[in-house]
């Protein structure tokens, strides 16, 4: 097996001097995988992908990219290896969605330099990758939510990561554009060997994943294939709740909860 471009081994972390948020968490990726975050709301899935991200330091364990710990990395030299795309995409000010997704470029550009031709070319990459070009001479505020979510996803690959980090991306797009963004994430991993860890509270999407990590209180409840967790015994286990059931149609498993 390939070593891990991607490591977190027994994280811990906790807000202040609370509880643990996140407790003894490891996870590896490697190149061209698709993992999955689920769980419960307050299991702990944002704040270990912010973690992975970088944004927070773990109280206990180790994140290494490369085998180099992740904050040994310069911020720079980091952002040209992962992207993050948090949940909210608000911003005050009226800028043109291509300048947005050019701001992804800035971990390549020179300091004080305006974008070059390369970085234009990128960002309009980006920008045909998730299907929004067509509003690359639009104000991001006049966007709608859907939309927002597509422009802030192409600048994260305007950095041209090899590690995509997603925190419930999917949570203001309609089914077409759920669609969309399942279909460009698998292309990527197809022709630029992307890495994609990516937090989703729908678990009809988790069958286009190599790989499953369940959160329950912070902790590790389940990990493996979409076959082995999205099973009824580990998701009621997960999300509390008695009324889950699964059932296999075809080559995916449907997931509900009768009312």
């Amino acid at each position: 097996m390939p070593h891990p471009c991607f490591e977190a081994l027994h994280l811990d972390y906790a807000y202040g001097g609370g509880p643990l948020a996140v407790r003894d968490v490891s996870l590896t990726s490697t190149p061209g995988t698709m993992t999955a975050l689920i769980g419960a709301n307050g299991s702990g899935k944002s704040t270990l992908i912010r973690m992975l991200a970088g944004l927070l330091r773990p109280r206990a364990g180790t994140i290494a990219l490369d085998e180099v710990p992740l904050k040994d990395w310069q911020p720079r030299l980091r952002a040209r290896q992962i992207a993050y795309v948090p949940q909210s995409t608000a911003t005050a000010f009226p800028f043109q969605v291509i300048d947005i997704v050019l701001s992804g470029r800035a971990p390549h550009s020179a300091r004080l330099r305006f974008e070059s031709a390369r970085d234009t070319e990128k960002a309009m990459e980006a920008l045909e990758n998730t299907g929004a070009a067509h509003l690359a001479g639009r104000p991001f505020t006049g966007l709608s939510g859907g939309e927002r979510q597509m422009v802030i996803l192409a600048r994260a690959l305007a950095q041209e990561p090899r590690l995509l980090l997603l925190d419930e991306p999917s949570s203001s797009l309609d089914l077409k554009h759920r669609a969309d963004l399942m279909r460009t994430l698998g292309r990527l991993r197809e022709t630029q060997r992307l890495s994609v860890i990516m937090i989703t509270h729908d678990l009809q999407l988790t069958g286009s994943f190599d790989r499953l990590v369940a959160l329950r209180s912070g902790e590790v409840a389940a990990a493996g294939t979409p076959d082995e967790v999205l099973r009824d015994h580990l998701l009621r286990d997960i999300y509390g709740d008695p009324n889950v059931r699964t059932q296999r149609m075809g080559n995916r498993t449907v997931v509900w909860v009768d009312l």
